[in-house]
């Protein structure tokens, strides 16, 4: 449902954003917010604005952002793979299939009706709907992500993302032939204009930097470690097809013949990142899954 707000004196100097945050979409994140005003489901005085426009006495702004329905967040026996926890945070290898955090849109159990049921308290600051969730993977991404158990290990370890400081190393199968043995992707993303589904390189989208090495060469694919400087929707994903090497098994960015049966062979591997309260760097690790590993084991053995 539509809905129309005036800016009264309260209001004035706050950023839309923050407004939003603070008086209308309060169990949202920051990014749902700020994807809605980039993609024009907010205007202020029927004009697009930019996340950050400050507002104005007597800004007219109109929402068109349909009303989020409450999310069931009972507690879901999910068996999920702890390879670490203490009393400020885990650290999970999500498998793949599996969707990090509900939206209105999703109705199935994600890995955080699974984190209700196993783990008794977890950070508070991303709202009801992503408690704990520090960062994410995509749903047919396997691998690693830390998880908070608390809003200051929480916003440390936010603070230390956005700072580049938590290493996040990913195994990546890709199409093609890699000439040179390592490099750095420096490409914009943005929402695709015409696929809301998607992201694309795109000038004047959000800074994405994407550091690769070549592991192995096979004779139609590579095999890539691919570490995130930055951390944007699909980014590994839209990088990879940027440079007509997409990710094998991507349904989305890859060809439409796809390979596999789970998704597309993308693996975060490594998380590395300094402990909040142990005042220590912890690096851990995942092997890739099953049907990754089978599908790399069958490129070797035709390549022997």
């Amino acid at each position: 449902m539509p809905v129309s707000i005036k800016i009264k004196h309260d209001s004035v100097g706050l950023r839309l954003d923050h407004f939003l945050l603070e008086h209308y979409y309060k169990d949202q994140s920051r990014s749902y917010v700020q994807n809605a005003i980039k993609e024009g489901f907010v205007l202020v005085n029927e004009q697009k604005v930019k996340t950050g426009y400050t507002l104005k006495l007597d800004d007219y702004i109109h929402i068109e952002i349909k009303e989020v329905k409450p999310l069931d967040l009972e507690a879901v026996n999910l068996d999920l793979d702890i390879i670490y926890e203490d009393d400020d945070l885990l650290v999970i290898n999500k498998p793949q299939g599996m969707v990090v955090h509900p939206a209105s849109s999703y109705h199935e159990p994600t890995l955080v009706h699974g984190l209700l049921y196993q783990i008794d308290e977890l950070s508070s600051i991303n709202g009801v709907a992503r408690p704990g969730i520090v960062h994410r993977i995509d749903k047919d991404t396997s691998g690693l992500l830390v998880v908070a158990k608390n809003d200051f290990t929480h916003q440390a370890l936010s603070h230390d993302l956005s700072e580049h400081n938590i290493v996040r190393e990913y195994l990546a199968l890709v199409y093609g032939k890699f000439i040179e043995n390592e490099g750095t992707i420096d490409a914009p993303i943005d929402r695709h204009p015409k696929n809301r589904l998607k992201m694309t390189v795109k000038s004047g989208g959000k800074p994405a930097k994407t550091h690769f090495k070549v592991l192995d060469r096979f004779e139609l694919y590579t095999l890539l470690s691919c570490t995130l400087e930055t951390g944007r929707t699909h980014q590994i994903r839209v990088h990879m097809a940027y440079i007509n090497h997409p990710v094998v098994g991507d349904p989305i960015y890859g060809p439409k013949d796809v390979i596999g049966t789970t998704g597309q062979f993308l693996h975060a591997k490594k998380l590395s990142f300094f402990h909040p309260t142990k005042k220590e760097h912890m690096t851990f690790n995942a092997d890739m899954p099953k049907e990754f590993q089978d599908f790399l084991n069958k490129l070797m053995s035709d390549s022997a």
